[in-house]
């Protein structure tokens, strides 16, 4: 009966820490990454038919409104993902849209403080960008090896993409 007892109460022990246990994808405080700030650039290619941009944030066009809405549709535009602080540095995506679509994606900061980073990183950032393309949206898989830049990476490139309309 002594060992029957022991046992329950070290079952239910085990069970009690068991399940209160934090994993590092629970959403409940001490989240390794922050995002610190974020910015849309909007801007258009090089052929200018966005318009022109004034020191308050605004723009103007000089072209009429339907010229203009179908510049706005046939245009590349790149759009900034938050900056996104990880365990091991600042990741930030740059996404370019065309025609409602992803064309290309960029990494415009990554970790890159050691050598490992730069070997990790020189790996998954394409990997990454690829996957963006194919994709066509944020839910791409993680590169084994790369996690914590694939969680920031992800995180920039999903704001990109809000920024975007997407």
């Amino acid at each position: 009966m002594r060992r029957i007892t022991l046992w329950v109460l070290g079952t239910i022990t085990t069970l009690v820490l068991l399940f209160s246990y934090n994993t590092s994808t629970s959403s409940a405080g001490g989240a390794p990454s922050s995002v610190i700030s974020g910015t849309a650039s909007g801007t258009s290619d090089s052929s200018g038919t966005s318009g022109s941009s004034s020191s308050d944030g605004s723009s103007s066009s000089s072209s009429s409104s339907s010229s203009s809405s179908a510049a706005k549709t046939s245009a590349a535009k790149t759009y900034d993902g938050d900056s996104v602080m990880t365990q091991w540095g600042v990741v930030q995506v740059r996404i370019t849209v065309k025609d409602g679509r992803i064309t290309a994606a960029d990494v415009l900061q990554v970790p890159s403080e050691n050598h490992r980073d730069q070997e990790i990183n020189s790996y998954a950032v394409p990997v990454l960008n690829s996957e963006v393309t194919n994709a066509q949206n944020a839910n791409i898989d993680m590169v084994s090896g790369a996690t914590v830049t694939s969680d920031g990476y992800i995180r920039s490139l999903q704001s990109a993409i809000d920024q975007a309309g997407l």
